[in-house]
């Protein structure tokens, strides 16, 4: 291909990739050529990358955060995308991660503290846990047995005093006082007692009859109302 005087050759005027060893994804570790490389550019990238999996991120916190890299240098950012154990200095010297660092060694001891408790109690809880089985399998079934005996007494006795029981004894009492009546009357008759004596017992008899007889049509007719 034919040159023109004073022509020269052009080479390739994108420029040169920085290569670097970094333990983040290039999208992170290198900087875009049409964006030159700024501290402000490289740590907000880094600490998109590094909260990325985040599930939210509130601007307070990503903030705090930038405070603490927005005074550094370019080497010092770039030190920190690349090496691990600089990026783990630096995470551990942030403030709010010292706190939630304390809380957790606080929880851990008192949960390792909580469990020694706990150890230390086992025999006591074995043992109140065999009181128990002894007081389920004995005491708990005789005194199971007593109270159902005295539920059953219970019934009884309140089926005894139900009104329809109270009624029906009223009215064999009622009968019976019916029949001695009549065994009084032919007692008479039979010349067995004297007229004194007859109207005398004739007379209770009578008057205990009516008086139940009495009784019993009043609790029949409230029943029925």
């Amino acid at each position: 291909m034919f040159k023109f005087w004073g022509s020269q050759e052009q080479g390739d005027p994108r420029p040169q990739e920085i290569t670097t060893n970094s333990w983040y994804p290039p999208s992170v570790s290198t900087p875009s050529p049409s964006h030159p490389a700024t501290p402000n550019s490289i740590s907000s990238s880094a600490y998109s990358q590094r909260v990325g999996d985040r599930p939210h991120v509130s601007p307070a916190e990503a903030a705090g955060i930038i405070v603490y890299l927005k005074d550094k240098s370019i080497d010092e950012l770039r030190k920190l995308l690349s090496d691990p154990e600089a990026y783990q200095q630096f995470l551990l010297s942030i403030d709010p991660v010292r706190t939630q660092n304390n809380v957790r060694d606080e929880l851990r001891k008192e949960t390792v503290q909580l469990a020694r408790e706990n150890l230390e109690k086992e025999p006591q809880i074995t043992e109140l846990r065999n009181q128990c089985m002894i007081i389920r399998t004995s005491e708990l079934a005789s005194a199971q047995e007593k109270l159902n005996a005295l539920t059953k007494r219970k019934a009884e006795i309140l089926k005894s005093y139900s009104p329809g029981s109270l009624l029906h004894k009223l009215q064999e009492s009622m009968n019976k006082t019916d029949e001695e009546s009549e065994t009084l009357h032919q007692q008479l008759l039979g010349k067995e007692i004297d007229l004194a004596t007859f109207v005398q017992k004739y007379k209770k008899l009578r008057v205990d009859y009516h008086k139940r007889a009495l009784t019993h049509l009043a609790a029949s007719t409230s029943m029925v109302g």
